[in-house]
């Protein structure tokens, strides 16, 4: 087993996490940095510290996880939610609150927005509780300061900030009120004795964490929310798992960028083992200088994957100002292009690589990737980096067109046409914003 293969091997049993999905130069980076702080001379001497050493071992789960979430992140799921909890308090007429689970709750921006859209929507605090999931301790004990930057707030409506927030030195801290409506609890989806997992909630929001595991640990993942979600209730995932869910027992409400799911009561065949292709609408079209036609997929698995897992951030290049940097940044995605363009692929992937160890991920570099893989014959990999990209661009139209081409040629129909429908409603939307 190769130094870098034993890390990888690490944290696929400790958290589930599908180095393929995240890829292998971000996890090389995580275990650069700890090396690098722990004081380690060689990888070796880092391997067995992280054998004998709990600390390290969350030390180095901390630095893969590193989590990227904001307040009201898909704000019509929360427009949504409201919605539905007033329908369900006067279904319930009093006999108990409205139970919701956030899970993973990163650094509470999901769990606090959950309760302020439950406060706008007119619910009083006794009326409903949220419990707050995730494996980090370091992410929840920020979450429980309910202290936030700049970074935390994005969008142009942040009316909320004034409603529900008091500036501090540190920045912004949420009021009391929000914060008694949100228990918080270390825990991990796929621990069978994690004590969230014994009940089921009226709402589940569970949004991009099964995208980052292998396909027996997503249907692992995807059982337990199952089990949590009661069987009236909704579980709200990311843009990218809906074509996942939806052969796995549960059904869209039907409500357009709310991303929610209920139970169904004849579950459509598992999408694992579906590999026949049936005639669809075809896909939307793509930029004309996309690299080649999709490769048609007649034996492929899916292989995508959620978590709270967010790339690591990269390592700071103290001695170039931003303005190079980000020059040096768009010069290294032209070259991804021109090079994958060329039908020069291993440089093209290359590059890709490249920038993901020197700079933030970006959609543009995992859309390339995926179709690098649809070149190379790899349908699963580039599925799943395909549903990356939309993690960090949900309307990215290239890779929704790429990814609804996949899924039909699957035989996922309904996989493929709510793809191209989320496709059509950004291009209708930045028509109107134009």
């Amino acid at each position: 087993m190769s130094e870098d293969a034993r890390f990888f091997a690490f944290l696929k049993h400790r958290i589930g996490l599908d180095v393929a999905s995240v890829g292998e130069a971000i996890i090389e980076r995580a275990v650069r940095q700890r090396c690098t702080s722990a004081k380690a001379v060689d990888h070796d001497a880092y391997w067995q510290l992280l054998q004998s050493s709990a600390e390290e071992q969350q030390a180095l789960i901390e630095a893969v996880i590193v989590p990227e979430t904001w307040f009201f992140r898909y704000p019509e799921s929360f427009g949504t939610l409201g919605k539905l909890a007033a329908a369900r308090l006067a279904q319930l007429n009093g006999v108990r609150p409205l139970r919701i689970l956030s899970l993973p709750c990163s650094t509470g921006e999901e769990p606090y927005s959950i309760a302020m859209a439950l406060f706008d929507a007119g619910l009083q605090p006794q009326q409903f509780k949220v419990e707050a999931v995730d494996i980090s301790p370091l992410s929840l004990q920020r979450a429980r300061q309910g202290v936030y930057g700049k970074n935390s707030f994005r969008g142009t409506d942040l009316g909320f900030r004034e409603r529900y927030f008091s500036q501090v030195n540190e920045g912004y801290r949420v009021e009391d009120r929000v914060r008694e409506r949100v228990s918080f609890q270390a825990g991990n989806l796929l621990d069978p004795t994690l004590l969230v997992a014994q009940s089921a909630y009226d709402f589940v929001f569970c949004r991009n964490l099964l995208i980052y595991f292998d396909v027996d640990t997503q249907k692992r993942g995807f059982e337990a929310l199952k089990r949590m979600t009661r069987d009236d209730g909704v579980l709200f995932i990311g843009p990218a798992e809906g074509s996942l869910l939806g052969r796995m027992g549960m059904a869209s409400i039907g409500i357009a960028q709310s991303f929610a799911f209920r139970h169904r009561a004849e579950p459509l065949p598992d999408p694992l083992t579906v590999v026949t292709a049936t005639p669809v609408a075809p896909p939307l079209p793509v930029e004309p200088s996309r690299l080649v036609k999709p490769i048609p997929p007649t034996t492929a698995r899916i292989r995508s994957s959620v978590s709270p897992f967010a790339p690591a951030s990269p390592v700071p290049r103290a001695t170039m100002p931003p303005s190079a940097a980000a020059g040096e940044a768009a010069t290294l995605l032209d070259d991804i292009r021109r090079l994958a363009n060329e039908g020069k692929s291993a440089e093209a992937k290359a590059a890709c690589d490249q920038y993901l160890k020197r700079y933030e991920p970006v959609a543009r570099v995992f859309y390339w990737l995926g179709l690098l893989s649809e070149v190379g014959g790899d349908v699963s990999g580039a599925q799943g980096f395909y549903r990356k990209a939309l993690y960090l661009e949900p309307q990215h139209p290239e890779a929704l067109a790429q990814l609804a081409a996949l899924l039909a040629a699957q035989g996922d129909a309904a996989g493929a046409r709510r793809l191209q429908e989320r496709a059509a409603r950004g291009v209708n939307k930045e028509g109107r914003n134009r």
